[in-house]
């Protein structure tokens, strides 16, 4: 048999659309064939069995029995292939069918053929004298059976690889359904969804959801291995990068593959997709380059439905076989976010940043799971000197230390241009600008996951964040809601307080401007406490986290500064000792920690849930209500213990007599007869609790007296009063955007840090920055009455500025900052109103409406009447 080659040629006594194919005998001449579309004929060979396109019958195959062959040396027949083109072709008496159908794959029409005729499959190793075909008889090309439940999509898979190798091997006779060869793959992955759907229909219907969804999910994938194993991706990419003009239908079947939005590919079949386009990835790369935006597209979606955590195959289902396939792509996906950072527009796209971090995601929940979550694996299986120098564990190391270098450089540069100007000035330089630098944030996050693996990474991103505190906070103060900057937490030392308080809000929802967002109430003032109980103890969680619109009753006053006053008049009743809910400390009446005979209200414990809601939507809309809490009711929302020295301001009696009971000797300890037990008043009775089975029995001593101070502060203030710190804990836990994340919430901060969060500024006011932050209009800063307005302010007393400052604000205690920690300026208008008018004030825009008062007399006697409390707490002009 000579070697398989092809040429062109003509011959008018053959079929005008059949071109020619040329098998010539062992006269070393080469088999030879020419193909082309035969529009007026469709093919109807399948997986199992065909027929003559040209009427090659019963009747031709019993002339083929008994007619010789037209020449002792060369035989002419025709193939029909499975993309409805004929095949002319010339072959020797002696060439086999085999020998025709390599010649066959070589032209790129598949790699598992068979030829039928007469509607019966050729042996491979028959010659064609053997099979005595009649002149001109036509074959059909098949794709060959397969022991699978899938035939058509098989055959489909060759037809798409058969296309697209036939288009890239001969231009001037493409087939036509390389004009369609995206419709084709279209159809291949709605074959497969549709196998799925086919599946469900025909489980159990007690069958489990799980099962359901595992077994509809193996068709899908089984259709994928069939897409690879059939050689249509490889002829994809090949037509691709061929100098083809038809190389765009390559492109656009490709892309197919590609998921530009959510719905572009069905589900099922989008979460298995990941073999493809790896494959796609693989070839794409080699051969297109690494900088080709039809491979950056496949990179990008590999990295997105890994993420997902897809179905894969046995080759890529094991830790170590999918991190070795896609650490070269993760790696790519680093140096470009890293090169981006490290420029000086410090520009990166939003989507490269995804995509290295679906990557480092899939990477790390991978290698997590190969050491079995046990911590950071051994230094020794990832060292210099280790055996393991070379696999993937020792190369993802050398990208983790890395992208630390990387990011070393780019915090230096940071932090240059931090002290070439003021923070103030360059926090407000541009959005984009630190929009930019944030992106290192998400860096730095993605090693504290990497961190769970490679200890050292951990000990050098803390030696790194130590070294670069300035920029750090002022990232962290700046960035924008993101929940995965939660891992800050356990580095919460580094940060300041502005940095601390950004990540908690984090937590916390922000809410929504649409009103048909809004949970709206409608309040009765003299009835405030119980109508606000109403209206957000009864609602649902989701309700509340989109923010609140409040009105009072016969008032036309609505917006911000309404719903601040109502938070502290909430607050200030809620708090109250009347109420027997909380009780204040004694040397700080600001403060308040849980009262444990609060049980005398039936209610108490929905009003312990309805506390826990006020102070999380007063956090969540940035209210200072002047209530803070103790430090026992601040370490329990934290999951912390309490000790000895966290009592001293709830209960400095008990503190001192603990404190006593350390400092004294065995003697004095034994006079004073103390037992594990201790009194409590319990609706209006008394009553003995013991700290431990058999308390009263056991008496204390110089031996277990500490054991006895750590059951009694324990009894006190945690487990008499757990059901009430439960419902205040989940009622503060409602408002969180995730319920798991409140001990983290509490772990960034300090109870300092809350007090500033709820409880504002409780400084002496001053009054020089009260006149710094205050415009005018209408008046100027020298007119008279502005003059007399300030002096009359600096005579007022403490508590006076406070309601003066509520009137015009509704802001009774000041951020921590001050002034300039509010949302605006504050503002003094004119007014035409008569001398005997009182000020008036738009509290949403901090606008605060002054008559011209005349003299001093006059000035004070107005601004002290808005001071009293009743007046201060009331509206005027909207």
């Amino acid at each position: 048999m000579s070697s398989v080659s092809a040429c062109r040629r003509r011959n008018s006594k053959r079929r005008r659309d059949a071109p020619d194919h040329a098998l010539l005998p062992s006269s070393k001449q080469p088999l030879m064939s020419h193909a082309g579309a035969d529009a007026g004929e469709s093919s109807s060979s399948d997986s199992g069995s065909a027929s003559g396109g040209d009427g090659a019958s019963a009747t031709a195959a019993a002339a083929a029995a008994s007619s010789p062959p037209a020449s002792p040396r060369e035989l002419h027949f025709f193939v029909r292939a499975t993309d409805s083109r004929t095949i002319a072709m010339h072959a020797g008496c002696d060439d086999t069918v085999g020998a025709v159908l390599d010649h066959l794959r070589a032209c790129g029409y598949g790699r598992d053929l068979r030829l039928l005729y007469a509607g019966r499959q050729l042996a491979p190793e028959a010659t064609l004298a053997d099979i005595r075909l009649p002149p001109d008889s036509t074959l059909h090309l098949a794709a060959r059976l397969r022991s699978t439940q899938h035939p058509h999509a098989w055959q489909l898979a060759a037809h798409i690889a058969a296309t697209a190798a036939g288009a890239e091997a001969d231009a001037a006779s493409v087939p036509a359904a390389a004009f369609s060869l995206d419709e084709l793959v279209k159809e291949f992955i709605l074959s497969a969804h549709r196998a799925n759907l086919g599946l469900s229909r025909h489980h159990d219907r007690g069958s489990a959801e799980d099962e359901r969804a595992a077994a509809a999910g193996d068709h899908a994938a089984e259709h994928i291995d069939i897409f690879l194993q059939a050689g249509a991706a490889l002829a994809l990419v090949r037509l691709y990068v061929s100098k083809s003009p038809f190389r765009f239908y390559a492109e656009r079947a490709i892309k197919c593959f590609v998921a530009t939005e959510p719905t572009s590919l069905p589900m099922d079949v989008l979460v298995i997709t990941a073999p493809v386009l790896l494959e796609f990835c693989r070839l794409l790369s080699l051969a297109a380059g690494k900088k080709e935006s039809l491979y950056r597209s496949c990179r990008r979606t590999l990295a997105s439905v890994l993420s997902t955590r897809p179905r894969l195959p046995p080759s890529m289902n094991s830790p170590t076989g999918l991190i070795e396939q896609v650490l070269p792509f993760a790696r790519e996906t680093m140096d470009v976010v890293l090169d981006g950072l490290r420029s000086l527009t410090m520009v990166v796209s939003s989507i490269d940043l995804d995509e290295f971090s679906n990557f480092f995601k899939v990477m790390c929940q991978q290698a997590r799971h190969w050491i079995s979550g046990e911590g950071p694996m051994p230094r020794n299986l990832y060292n210099r000197e280790s055996e393991h120098g070379d696999t993937w564990i020792s190369r993802f190391y050398n990208m983790a230390m890395d992208m630390l270098g990387k990011l070393d450089d780019c915090l230096k540069t940071f932090e240059m241009d931090l002290s070439l100007s003021s923070e103030s000035i360059g926090v407000t330089e541009g959005q984009n600008i630190w929009a930019a630098r944030s992106h290192i944030l998400i860096m730095l996050t993605e090693l504290d996951f990497i961190s769970a693996i490679y200890e050292d990474v951990g000990h050098s991103l803390k030696l790194l964040l130590l070294s670069h505190r300035r920029p750090l906070n002022a990232l962290v103060r700046c960035s924008k809601r993101n929940e995965r900057l939660h891992w800050l937490v356990k580095h919460k030392n580094i940060l300041c307080f502005e940095a601390r308080r950004n990540l908690v809000f984090m937590m916390l929802p922000e809410g929504k401007d649409d009103f048909g967002e809004l949970h709206e109430m409608l309040i009765d003032r003299s009835h405030l406490l119980d109508e606000s109980f109403n209206y957000i103890a009864q609602a649902k969680h989701n309700e509340l986290r989109g923010g609140l619109f409040m009105e009072f009753k016969n008032e036309e006053a609505t917006g911000p500064g309404v719903l601040r006053e109502w938070f502290c008049l909430v607050c200030q009743a809620l708090f109250s000792p009347k109420q027997v809910l909380f009780s204040p400390c004694p040397e700080d009446k600001r403060r308040f920690y849980l009262n444990e005979t609060s049980a005398v209200d039936p209610l108490h414990l929905k009003y312990f849930t309805f506390a826990g809601r006020i102070i999380g939507l007063a956090l969540m809309h940035k209210v200072q209500v002047g209530v803070v809490l103790d430090r026992t009711l601040f370490l329990h929302l934290a999951g912390r213990s309490i000790k000895l020295e966290d009592i001293s301001v709830a209960d400095p009696v008990k503190y001192a007599s603990c404190k006593r009971i350390l400092e004294m000797d065995a003697a004095e300890i034994d006079n004073l007869y103390l037992t594990f037990s201790r009194g409590a008043h319990e609706l209006g009775a008394e009553r003995v609790i013991d700290l431990c089975p058999g308390g009263q029995d056991i008496s204390v001593n110089i031996w277990n007296r500490e054991h006895y101070i750590d059951l009694l502060i324990k009894n006190t203030f945690v487990d008499s009063i757990s059901v009430q710190l439960n419902h205040f804990t989940q009622g503060f836990t409602d408002i969180l955007v995730n319920s798991e994340r409140r001990k983290e919430f509490f772990e960034c901060l300090d109870l300092e840090d809350l007090d500033h969060l709820l409880g504002g500024s409780n400084d002496t006011i001053n009054v020089q920055d009260w006149k710094s932050h205050t415009q005018y209009n209408g008046y100027k800063e020298k007119d008279k009455q502005i003059t007399l307005f300030w002096k009359a302010v600096d005579r007022m007393s403490i508590e006076q500025k406070r309601q003066l400052l509520f009137f015009w604000t509704s802001v009774k205690y000041l951020p921590s900052e001050g002034f300039c920690g509010l949302s605006s300026k504050l503002y003094i208008y004119k007014t035409s109103d008569s001398l005997d008018r009182l000020p008036s004030s738009q509290t949403c825009f901090y606008r605060l409406c002054l008559p011209p008062y005349t003299s001093m007399k006059m000035m004070e006697s107005k601004l002290q009447k808005i001071a009293e409390e009743h007046v201060s707490s009331s509206f005027g002009t909207w």
